[in-house]
């Protein structure tokens, strides 16, 4: 449960927070399960707090500092994290159904088992991202960087990774599934046991994919209008 002292002063305003966080570096704000439904929390430093089962749905936390903050089971809904910091943050098992996370920085985040149904993460930087389990159907994640990220047994079912760069990226046993990766960068992406049924696959580079076969390629759309290596389609 949140510290009460802490709740408290989050709840002051974001001058009385700052002020707090820049005396006390050390400590580590308790705001587990806390009732922040619609916080105002704009450029706000939570970096290394605990927020472990929070309901943050609907909140503004656009620009916000959220460095290895804990999100495990957040309740992240509908909310506005344009721009925010979440680099190394854990939050697995987190529900990011419909939130804003466009141009966020999440590299290195801990997103496995995450809801992020129909999330908006345009341009999103999740470069090593874990993504196990996660399920990414009807997201928007064109432009983003997820390279070396693991999406293995993640649901992409219908999301939107145009001009994504997956490149490095860990894709095993995931469903994309009405996928649309059209000029999206998959070089040297393992594709074992990847659904690519109806995937659009225009445009994008295939070229040093790993575990692909003639069998998901041609299960897949516009697979003739891809690029692969000289030896895959000999």
């Amino acid at each position: 449960m949140a510290n009460f002292e802490h709740l408290t002063l989050l709840r002051a305003g974001a001058l009385t927070w700052a002020k707090w966080r820049q005396q006390n570096p050390d400590i580590e704000p308790d705001l587990s399960l806390a009732n922040l439904n619609g916080a105002q929390l704009k450029d706000s430093n939570l970096s290394g707090a605990n927020l472990i089962g929070a309901d943050l749905s609907n909140s503004n936390l656009r620009n916000s500092l959220m460095l290895n903050t804990n999100l495990i089971a957040t309740n992240l809904q509908n909310a506005n994290l344009r721009d925010a910091d979440l680099s190394e943050a854990n939050l697995k098992r987190a529900n990011l159904m419909n939130a804003d996370l466009i141009l966020a920085n999440c590299i290195l985040a801990d997103l496995s088992e995450a809801n992020l149904y129909e999330a908006e993460a345009i341009g999103v930087y999740f470069y090593k991202a874990n993504f196990y389990k996660a399920n990414l159907q009807n997201a928007h994640l064109g432009h983003a960087l997820l390279s070396g990220a693991n999406l293995s047994t993640a649901n992409l079912n219908n999301a939107d990774l145009r001009r994504t760069n997956l490149s490095g990226a860990n894709l095993a046993f995931s469903n994309l599934e009405k996928a649309n990766l059209s000029n999206a960068n998959l070089k040297g992406v393992n594709f074992k046991g990847v659904n690519l049924v109806n995937t659009n696959l225009k445009g994008a580079n295939l070229k040093l994919a790993m575990n692909l076969s003639i069998q998901q390629i041609k299960s897949a759309l516009n697979w003739e209008k891809a690029e692969y290596d000289k030896e895959f389609i000999t």
